[in-house]
């Protein structure tokens, strides 16, 4: 079944399209939910979340534009409002006014070890780092995206690397 009769079948209802659906995409979506969350259990609940949100909203789909773009879209907000919905990403302050640079000269540290680090980023860093490093958003598209301000969002970027910073300097203490 090709992805528009796929799509279609699921705007109908159908639920072998629907689990033909998640399966060709709950690798990349729980890739993202990952990301986003503390732990496997937590990407698990989001990436269920999403599927949910998905197909409720997939008659909506206009096909203008890729497919997997959107259902990412919609992982990534369903993620971010069920975080907004339980206040993690409440912030004390904004007082921070420069960014701060994460420099690991010659540190060695394998992939799962820093996406290892950056779960356990408290939910507003961890989500702002992601939002800013890994997909490229803006600061201002952040707060919008959060319900925050651009300055809060470059305050938690900042504290997500200096939290990352000491950690990867501690990793280095232990290795040496």
């Amino acid at each position: 079944m090709d992805l528009e009769e796929l799509i279609h079948n699921c705007k109908n209802g159908n639920r072998k399209a629907q689990a033909e659906l998640y399966r060709r995409y709950s690798g990349v979506l729980f890739g993202m939910c990952l990301k986003y969350s503390r732990n496997k259990t937590e990407a698990e609940d989001n990436l269920h979340d999403s599927f949910m949100t998905i197909f409720d909203k997939v008659d909506q789909f206009g096909f203008k534009g890729s497919f997997e773009g959107w259902i990412k879209r919609i992982t990534v907000n369903t993620v971010l409002q069920k975080y907004r919905k339980n206040q993690y990403l409440n912030v004390v302050s904004e007082n921070i006014e420069d960014e701060i640079e994460v420099e690991t000269e010659d540190t060695d540290i394998n992939l799962s070890t820093l996406l290892g680090y950056i779960q356990e980023l408290p939910h507003k860093y961890r989500l702002t780092f992601n939002l800013y490093v890994l997909d490229g958003y803006s600061h201002k598209e952040i707060g919008e995206m959060l319900g925050t301000s651009t300055g809060t969002s470059k305050s938690n970027l900042a504290r997500a690397k200096a939290i990352l910073r000491d950690k990867i300097e501690k990793a280095k203490i232990n290795i040496a």
